[in-house]
């Protein structure tokens, strides 16, 4: 754990020197309306330059995306890819049979729930709410704020055998599990297909075919991007909304930058992958930066006081369809988030959660708030809307392959 904590705040403190020198030129070279600059950056990913992708999986990728970083004891096959998809689909995963992977994670909402916070196969409700899944590849971290969760099939087994909450409430029944994929007739064809070497259905091929598939739930077409690329030309008000998010002024890119848009993230080539928590202020209930239990944010495995309240800040990317936001789903709208932003930090008058985040003493430096007139307001929630990849949600390569009706989400 305190190499853990040296790695990180040497992250954190490098980027953000670098982002007090340069990253404003960096992040409008990378997504103004002409994307002009050419080469790209450790932190952006490749710009118009030749994409080396070191596997031979025919990844799907937008332009000028890198591939997703994939562990070598899991090479991507389209056989895993397949049998991936069906296990995110399938009910038979959660103890009653009434969830899947997918119940949490729907794709017309970016795979996202839509919920405050999650709710389990047996109606336990989770602390937190449901991550988007949107560019899930290229997260180093996978959670709100565990940093020791760092590989996809690992955290395949949280939902899966966690029992506080519990989710898919499988903890104890594996071998139920086995034998109910194996009465699949679709199952005996998959597991040996995509796993030849290993053709048993266990939790390694079980864990590792979903991570498969989850590496392939890539979001590039946005307007954004395709603004980007040159193919369309943004609206006035998503042209000042990009440079008020991308401005001093407001602070956004910072936390919510490059090309996955948020500190967060690695991919193939990179050198080392780039880990950020942040607190916003939304929590300060005792005046010393106190946030409600069990949410504590990174200060659970630290146990430094500092790090009470900071959490992954997660992709903008499809934002639009994401809400309520917030690790706990606090806050409902858009136009919440820019009131919370503004104030730089929430003000909570009365209740259980009273306190002003704004005076935490735990608070990221960015969140200093700002005024902004109300056509400004518009531009900067127009342009998060434009962040919206109305393919990657309508995609039937990452849609429900069951037959309606039978074993669906």
């Amino acid at each position: 754990m305190a190499a853990f904590q040296s790695q990180w705040t040497g992250r954190r403190a490098r980027h953000a020197r670098m982002h007090r020198v340069g990253a404003t030129a960096l992040a409008l070279c990378a997504w103004g309306p002409t994307a002009s600059c050419g080469g790209g950056d450790e932190i952006l990913g490749p710009l118009y330059t030749e994409i080396v992708v070191t596997s031979d999986f025919a990844w799907d990728l937008p332009p000028d995306f890198p591939a997703p970083r994939v562990p070598e004891d899991n090479p991507m096959t389209p056989e895993k890819v397949e049998l991936g998809r069906r296990l995110f689909y399938d009910t038979r995963l959660s103890g009653n049979e009434t969830q899947s992977c997918a119940s949490c994670h729907i794709q017309e909402a970016a795979f996202t729930d839509r919920l405050p916070r999650g709710v389990g196969s047996t109606g336990d409700v989770h602390p937190r709410a449901s991550m988007s899944l949107t560019n899930m590849g290229y997260q180093p971290v996978l959670t709100w704020a565990n940093p020791n969760l760092t590989t996809l099939a690992e955290q395949a087994l949280i939902p899966m055998f966690g029992e506080d909450p519990v989710e898919l409430g499988m903890s104890g029944r594996e071998e139920e599990l086995f034998a109910r994929l194996e009465a699949e007739p679709i199952y005996r064809r998959l597991f040996p297909a995509a796993y030849p070497d290993d053709p048993v259905i266990n939790l390694s091929t079980i864990t590792r075919a979903i991570a498969s598939f989850q590496r392939i739930l890539i979001s590039g077409n946005s307007r954004i991007d395709q603004a980007r690329r040159g193919e369309i030309a943004l609206t006035e008000s998503e042209r000042l909304g990009q440079n008020l998010f991308f401005s001093e002024r407001m602070e956004c890119f910072h936390c919510h930058g490059g090309l996955m848009f948020t500190g967060t993230n690695d991919f193939d080539g990179k050198s080392s992958p780039e880990i950020e928590f942040h607190n916003n202020g939304l929590y300060n209930l005792d005046g010393n930066g106190l946030y409600p239990s069990p949410n504590f944010g990174l200060f659970e495995f630290t146990q430094r006081p500092e790090d009470m309240g900071r959490f992954k800040a997660p992709t903008l990317r499809n934002i639009e369809l994401t809400a309520p936001y917030m690790h706990d789903g606090s806050v409902a709208t858009l136009d919440e988030v820019l009131d919370h932003y503004s104030r730089g930090g929430r003000l909570i008058a009365e209740g259980p959660n009273a306190g002003d985040g704004r005076t935490n003493p735990n608070k990221s430096e960015f969140v200093i708030g700002f005024e902004l007139t109300a056509r400004e307001r518009q531009a900067v929630i127009d342009y998060l809307k434009a962040l919206t990849d109305h393919d990657f949600v309508a995609n039937p390569a990452f849609s429900d392959p069951w037959v309606e009706g039978s074993r669906r989400r």
